[in-house]
């Protein structure tokens, strides 16, 4: 005991308690976390050290007060990259001082628990000293001090500026320095527009992303032979884990997650370099299936603002099968009303669109996001049966959930591999090997065009654009090279099935045909993990960041193991590849205001008895919407218990960049078929919102209607539009129909 208080009255004490806090803390967590790259512990050591430099001495209430800031800041950095695989970014942090916003985000617990209890810890440990030794008794520092840590903070720019990383954010920056050199970056470039004389308009040339290229070498003498078409999207999976990828790009990733996939890669043709353009699985399927980049930022999904269009959508893939007498399905292991698939599907032209509720058999796994993998392709099997029976040919989609986080698999593949996430992987890859060998015992290969690939990567640690590099397999009744040359995406998708039966290609999509060889490269565009990536086609790939800033290297391709680093820019060069995004972005609507999507239908919706997940519960496609800075959103809800005897209890939460967004919304509000929910709720939007998503749950027995859910944004002096509600429920009630 006495020894205790000698070290708590140590007139080091204060000092030590402190460093403790702002330094120990993360230096410890980074380690523990495996973000191991120099400069981020550099980040640590700089920011700690000016911190403890600044607030050593000080009046313990204000240190208090900064300690509170910097270990919510630390806990809420790696909560979101845990989460979504993101920093947060200046927008979410009045969040923090909003006990609603905290309350709500911390009552499932911490990703990491431990993490927050040692934080806890070092505050303890810091308030027990400042009872026992007040600031005041403490040694004084050096009087130049901060010096060190400024010169660390210096030296970590230097590096920066001279040899850029290429590992993520949260690798080379703790959160209150990448935000402070975030704010520094984006006033220089302010600074910089005002000494150009103000912001200019740039106007990339766009023929090279847009236009649609079929001036290739065609591999097929003549059309097709295939009768049907099937596509399979595999939740997450990355290019890395097909063996002809690795080999064919010389990957120094060498773990065989997939081998399985791999056998049957042997068999089909290959396309090594194939681009993913983005996060988020309605956004890689709008890509592969409409032959356009969805929107290389957080804005509102283009298939859901394709639901105001009736000419776009007939130039996607199932409508246009449809028009040469393909019936067109799509399956998915989960529920259809996450991201609207309840909604766009249809409009893009599936003539039956099912999810989890069309699967009787019991699963074999208890998945909270829908159907295992193995349930679903014994599922799918049986669904390919059915449509053999038909005379019609047909086009099937299916979209498989295990591989989606929070990982799962049975025991023992639990116990087979070191990983949750490795081990789901091994699930579907023997799942998705029963499925192909019992298409081929049923004849079905024989005459049937199958594109295996993935609707995004979940990424790999230190593998060079891991989050960007999908792949695509191509199985067909005709002899195809074993590797596709060139580089490729899901924007050529659609292109590519209509040109190997050798139909007329629609004028409006992008992209090349995987069934031809071109002797030019190709532009071509991604934006994963907060980096904005661009190819010239020319030999350029340039790759910009949070601060603006671009480093080009020297490579042939998109995807590659290593580039040659050939140096960096910024300034209206970096403007320039922003803005090629920006044009991409506006192909569908040329601004975000002014938007209408109505959300509602007559379907009737079973109730759970209890709400356990926000999202695998939402009863709502109202997610990831665009909000433009100075806009009013207006929100009209009518819902209704559909049986007589029992009432709903209903929810509505609003979420930004997934975390709750406080708001004044109806919570757990009892709704029967005599007296439903009708609300007209309207917000302004002082600043831009990206990724906005509406959740809205119930729960009790039987089954509601939600007649009405109407989300309109538009700025506040065009408000005055009474009708717009009835146009709306006209156009829910023509599509439902």
């Amino acid at each position: 005991m006495n020894k205790t208080y000698r070290a708590l009255t140590h007139p080091l004490a204060s000092l030590v308690a402190l460093a403790g806090c702002v330094l120990l803390v993360p230096l410890v967590m980074r380690l523990a976390l495996g973000w191991s790259e120099p400069l981020g512990y550099l980040s640590d050591l700089g920011s700690g050290g000016l911190l403890i430099a600044l607030l050593h001495r000080r009046p313990g209430w204000l240190v208090l007060h900064v300690l509170l800031a910097w270990s919510a800041l630390t806990l809420a950095n790696i909560e979101l990259i845990s989460a979504v695989g993101r920093m947060p970014n200046p927008s979410d942090l009045h969040y923090l001082l909003d006990p609603q916003f905290v309350e709500n985000s911390t009552s499932g617990g911490f990703a990491h628990p431990w993490l927050a209890a040692l934080q806890l810890t070092a505050l303890v440990l810091w308030l027990a000293v400042q009872k026992t030794s007040p600031p005041p008794l403490a040694p004084r520092l050096p009087r130049h001090a901060w010096a060190l840590p400024t010169l660390l903070l210096l030296a970590h720019g230097a590096v920066q500026s001279w040899r850029p990383s290429e590992a993520d954010q949260w690798n080379l920056f703790n959160l209150p320095h990448q935000l402070v050199t975030a704010g520094i970056a984006a006033g220089q470039e302010r600074a910089q527009l005002w000494l150009d004389g103000g912001e200019d308009v740039l106007t990339p040339p766009m023929e090279g992303l847009t236009r649609l290229d079929l001036d290739g070498q065609r591999l097929l003498a003549a059309p097709g032979q295939a009768r049907n078409v099937l596509i399979i999207a595999l939740e997450g999976i990355p290019g890395a884990y097909i063996s002809a990828n690795r080999q064919a790009l010389k990957s120094s990733y060498q773990e065989d997650l997939m081998p399985r996939l791999s056998a049957w890669a042997e068999r089909g043709m290959n396309t090594p370099d194939y681009v993913l353009h983005s996060h988020q699985t309605i956004r890689g399927l709008y890509a592969m299936l409409c032959g356009d980049y969805d929107k290389l930022d957080d804005g509102t999904p283009k298939g859901v603002e394709m639901l105001n269009q009736t000419q776009r959508n007939r130039a996607c893939l199932p409508a246009q099968l449809r028009q040469h007498g393909f019936s067109t399905h799509f399956l998915q292991g989960a529920g259809l009303r996450f991201m609207a698939k309840d909604r766009i599907m249809p409009h893009i032209g599936f003539d039956t669109t099912l999810g989890m509720e069309w699967f009787t058999k019991p699963a074999y796994l208890d998945f909270p996001w829908g159907k295992d993998d193995r349930t679903f392709f014994e599922g799918a099997l049986n669904y390919v049966g059915q449509l053999q029976q038909t005379d019609k040919p047909w086009m099937l989609t299916l979209l498989t959930v295990g591989t989606h986080q929070p990982y799962s698999a049975p025991e023992d593949y639990l116990l087979r591999y070191d990983t949750a996430k490795q081990a789901a992987v091994g699930y579907l890859d023997d799942a998705l090997d029963s499925f192909l060998a019992g298409l081929e015992r049923q004849g079905i290969l024989e005459n049937t065009l199958v594109v295996i690939t993935s609707d995004e990567s979940h990424g790999l640690d230190d593998i060079r654009l891991a989050s960007s590099w999908g792949f695509n397999l191509t199985l067909a009744p005709e002899p195809l090279p074993r590797i596709k040359p060139g580089v490729h995406g899901h924007v050529d998708l659609t292109a590519s099935v209509l040109d190997y039966f050798g139909f007329a290609v629609p004028t409006s999509l992008s992209g090349r045909s995987l069934f031809r060889d071109y002797a030019t490269g190709r532009e071509i565009m991604s934006f994963t993990n907060g980096k904005l990536r661009y190819h010239d086609g020319k030999g350029t790939f340039t790759e910009c960041d949070f601060l603006q800033r671009c480093r080009y290297y020297a490579s042939e391709g998109f995807i590659a193991d290593q580039a040659t680093y050939a140096g960096q820019y910024s300034g209206r060069r970096a403007r320039l590849i922003k803005a090629r995004a920006v044009a991409l972005d506006q192909t569908l609507l040329p601004t975000p205001l002014n938007q209408r999507y109505q959300f509602g239908s007559s379907e009737r919706i079973p109730l759970p008895a209890q709400v356990s997940n926000d999202w695998t519960d939402n009863l709502i496609g109202a997610q990831y919407l665009e909000m433009p800075k100075g806009s009013q959103t207006r929100v009209s809800l009518n819902i209704r218990a559909v049986d007589a005897n029992h009432a709903a209890y209903i929810s509505l939460k609003a979420k930004e960049f997934e975390r709750d967004v406080p708001m004044d919304l109806p919570t757990d509000v009892a709704v029967t078929s005599d007296q439903p929910l009708v609300m007209d709720i309207s917000f302004d939007n002082p600043q831009a919102r990206k990724a906005f998503s509406f959740h809205l749950l119930g729960h009790g027995e039987g089954a509601i209607e939600i007649s009405d859910f109407s989300v309109v944004t538009e700025l506040p002096e065009q408000t005055d539009q009474p009708e717009y509600l009835d146009d709306m429920q006209d156009d829910s009630e023509a599509q439902s129909s």
